[in-house]
């Protein structure tokens, strides 16, 4: 095994996937090899039906993930062509954190940076341990930081507190994350896998093809209405209706009992 990588504990019984960056080292900072894994890995997890929900974690207690790995800026952003390829790269792993139709969540331990907050906030919902500390540093860095990134904080804590975070690039306690709207949930350190796998198993255990319409309804709201795909979304919500979980879910219900789903 390497030094570094994107590893994956894939989904039991249970439905939960767990993908964990991997770069203790080096606090889990972000490698390029790690954000080709990040895309392909999150393609492959789509494309298994066996999935349910995804949490995205970081090895270790220590760190989710401290950003993108700096030690490489001097190769792989040394200018403005090797800068574009990086970043069509970054961008092919956002695009697979966004698109991923299943239930997404982030555990986060400790530091969560730059890069690091950006693959958290492309998660639907973070869970954080009470040590975790998040901030945004481009700008003591002097990056452009990409638009679909500012869109995302935008959307999570709005215009304001997104301000303050890219302008000041100062670091957030987990209790001024959550005060903000960053985070869903502060836990204590100790308690936080535990947490999780009870917080994720509750989902999983949901029906399957109502959590996919509802990210997807979800998702739609935060297009320009010329730009929603309604129709696609009427059909999804259809497709729940006419399944045989909705069947299982209403039996259930009546005969007092916790239903069966099986995303069918």
């Amino acid at each position: 095994m390497s030094d570094f990588g994107v590893d994956v504990q894939p989904a039991g019984e249970d439905g939960v996937a767990w993908l964990t960056l991997r770069n203790r080292g080096r606090l889990n900072a972000v490698r390029f090899e790690m954000w080709e894994a990040l895309a392909t890995t999150l393609e492959a997890l789509g494309r298994d039906p066996n999935v349910r929900v995804l949490v995205v974690r970081g090895d270790g207690e220590q760190a989710f993930a401290s950003g993108a790995d700096i030690t490489e800026f001097e190769t792989r952003r040394k200018d403005a062509a090797s800068a574009a390829i990086y970043e069509d790269t970054t961008a092919r792993a956002f695009n697979a954190l966004t698109a991923f139709e299943r239930p997404l969540i982030a555990m986060v331990h400790g530091v969560c940076v730059g890069g690091g907050l950006a693959i958290a906030a492309s998660a639907d919902i973070r869970i954080a341990a009470d040590d975790a500390r998040f901030a945004l540093p481009p700008a003591r860095l002097g990056l452009g930081y990409h638009f679909n990134g500012v869109e995302r904080v935008v959307g999570i804590v709005g215009p304001s507190a997104a301000s303050e975070i890219f302008f000041t690039a100062r670091q957030y306690t987990a209790p001024e994350a959550l005060q903000i709207g960053l985070v869903n949930q502060v836990v204590p350190k100790a308690e936080l896998e535990a947490y999780t796998t009870r917080y994720v198993a509750g989902i999983a255990a949901n029906a399957p093809l109502t959590l996919r319409a509802a990210k997807r309804a979800i998702a739609e709201t935060q297009r320009p209405a010329d730009a929603r795909d309604l129709a696609g979304l009427k059909a999804m919500i259809a497709g729940c209706f006419e399944s045989a979980d909705y069947a299982e879910g209403v039996q259930a219900f009546l005969e007092k009992r916790r239903p069966r789903f099986r995303g069918v």
